[in-house]
C-alpha cells in the first residue's frame, strides 16, 4: 500500500506539518533559547523588539519568528521580500499606521528573506521601526554586516542561529516517526541504523531537508526506510554554500590560508568545494593572482606569472575545463616558498604616509620640465644611477623626515 496514495496537493510537506507551535517544542539554538536566555525571556513575556535571525537554512528561522508572533498582541503580517516588493510593503505600513492610530497597536511585521530588499528598499523601514508603527522580524541566511544597511541594523537586535547538530536533529527526526497527527506515526515506520546515520550526516544542520529527504524516501513503503531509499531521495548530497552568504567568505578564506599555510591538498580540497557549489571561476582567480604577490611575493617571482596564467586561462578556456588551470596554479602556489615582505613593506610605508601626510618629494628627485622649475632647484643633485657601479647610488630617495626608514626587508 503507497503511504501517500491519498491527494497529496490538499496536504503540506511533512516539514510544515511538523513546525515547533512552541518554544518548548523548538530544538537547538540553545544559546539564545535556553532558561534564562534573554530572547527567551522576552518572547515568554510578550514584549518584542525589532530584531533580525539570521541563520543557515533549516536551523528554524522562520519557526522562531511564527512562535514570537503568537506571544505578541501585536497585528501581525507576513511578507516575502522575493515575491513582493515595496509597493505592497508600502500598503501593509499605510495599514499599520492606520491600525496604531484607531486602536493603538503595533504591527509585527515579519519579513522572509530580507535580503533581498535592496538597500534604498530597506530603507523604507527605518522611520516605522523608529517611531514603533511596526516590529519588524527578518529573517535572512546572509551575513547582515554584508547585507543589511547599517541604519537598520542599529535598530535591530541581531540573533545568530547556529546548523543544528546531529544531535539535535535525532529528536526531530524521531518526532516525525512518531507523531500520529502531523507526522508518520500512524504508519509505524521504521528506519535502520545506516540509514539514519546517513540521513543525519546529509541533512548538514538542516531540519526542513531531514523531514523533506524523510518524506520522499517513505513514499510506497510499508515498514522500515533502508540506506538505499535515502540515497534514491537524495539523490546527491547538495552543498550548503550560497555565493553570496558567510559560507562563501568562509570557504574562500580556508583556501587562501590552505594555500599560505602551503598545504596543496587543503586547497585542492577547497578549491574542490568552490567548484562544485558553482563559484565563480573568475573569483577564485583572482584571489590567487592577490595572494601570489601578497604571500609569496620574491621568494618565488614566477608565482605572480602562473597565478595570472590562471585567471587568462578561465577567460580563455571557460568551465569546466579551467578548472584544471585553477588545481595546477593553487597547487604551485601551495607549494611555493613564501614571503610577506612586499605586503608588511607597503602597510608600513602607507602607516608613515598615514602619520606624516603629504611629506614633500625631495627637490632633486623633482622633474624640472621647465626652466623656471629647473631654476627654483628641481632636479639639483640628482643621480643617474646607470653611470654609478652596479647601478646604485647612495643617494636619499625618502622625504628628509624617513631618512633611513627600511620598509622592504
Amino acid at each position: 500500500m503507497n503511504l501517500f496514495s491519498h491527494n497529496l496537493k490538499t496536504k503540506s510537506p511533512l516539514a510544515d506539518r511538523m513546525r515547533p507551535v512552541s518554544l518548548d517544542e523548538f530544538v537547538g539554538q540553545e544559546h539564545i533559547l535556553g532558561k534564562g536566555k534573554i530572547l527567551r525571556k522576552t518572547i515568554e513575556e510578550g514584549v518584542i523588539p525589532s530584531l533580525i535571525l539570521w541563520g543557515p537554512p533549516g536551523s528554524g528561522k522562520t519557526t522562531l519568528a511564527y512562535i514570537i508572533a503568537k506571544k505578541t498582541k501585536a497585528n501581525f503580517v507576513s511578507f516575502s521580500a522575493v515575491a513582493l516588493g515595496v509597493k505592497q510593503l508600502r500598503e501593509v505600513i499605510k495599514q499599520a499606521e492606520a491600525q496604531r492610530k484607531a486602536y493603538g497597536k503595533s504591527t509585527l511585521l515579519f519579513v522572509d528573506e530580507l535580503h533581498h530588499f535592496n538597500k534604498s528598499q530597506q530603507a523604507t523601514f527605518l522611520p516605522y521601526v523608529e517611531n514603533g508603527t511596526i516590529i519588524l522580524i527578518g529573517v535572512t541566511t546572509e551575513n547582515p554586516s554584508f547585507e543589511i544597511i547599517s541604519p537598520l541594523l542599529s535598530r535591530c537586535q541581531v540573533y545568530i542561529l547556529d546548523p543544528l547538530t546531529k544531535e539535535q536533529l535525532n529528536p526531530i527526526l524521531e518526532r516525525a516517526l512518531a507523531d500520529k497527527q502531523r507526522g508518520l506515526g500512524k504508519y509505524k515506520i521504521k528506519i535502520e541504523k545506516k540509514a539514519r546515520e546517513f540521513l543525519l550526516e546529509a541533512a548538514d544542520g538542516d531540519a526542513r531537508r531531514l523531514l523533506n529527504t524523510l518524506e520522499i524516501s517513505t513514499r510506497g513503503q510499508t515498514s522500515s526506510i533502508t540506506l538505499k531509499d535515502i540515497e534514491e531521495a537524495l539523490q546527491i548530497k547538495t552543498l550548503r554554500y550560497d555565493k553570496k552568504a558567510e559560507e562563501h567568505y568562509n570557504v574562500i578564506s580556508a583556501f587562501i590560508k590552505s594555500m599560505r599555510n602551503s598545504d596543496p591538498s587543503a586547497s585542492l580540497y577547497w578549491l574542490a568545494r568552490m567548484i562544485e557549489a558553482g563559484e565563480n571561476p573568475r573569483f577564485i582567480a583572482r584571489r590567487m593572482v592577490i595572494l601570489a604577490s601578497e604571500d609569496i611575493g620574491n621568494a618565488d617571482p614566477q608565482a605572480l606569472s602562473v597565478a595570472t596564467a590562471a585567471a587568462q586561462a578561465v577567460e580563455f578556456v571557460g568551465m569546466p575545463e579551467a578548472q584544471l588551470n585553477l588545481a595546477q596554479a593553487a597547487t604551485y602556489l601551495a607549494s611555493a616558498p613564501k614571503s610577506n615582505a612586499s605586503y608588511i613593506g607597503l602597510k608600513s610605508a602607507q602607516a608613515d604616509v598615514k602619520r606624516y601626510g603629504t611629506l614633500p618629494v625631495p627637490l632633486h628627485l623633482k622633474n624640472p620640465v621647465t626652466s623656471l622649475m629647473k631654476k627654483w632647484g628641481y632636479g639639483k643633485g640628482y643621480k643617474y644611477a646607470h653611470e654609478y657601479p652596479k647601478g646604485k647610488t647612495g643617494m636619499e630617495c625618502l622625504p628628509k623626515e624617513l631618512r633611513g626608514k627600511k620598509y622592504y626587508k
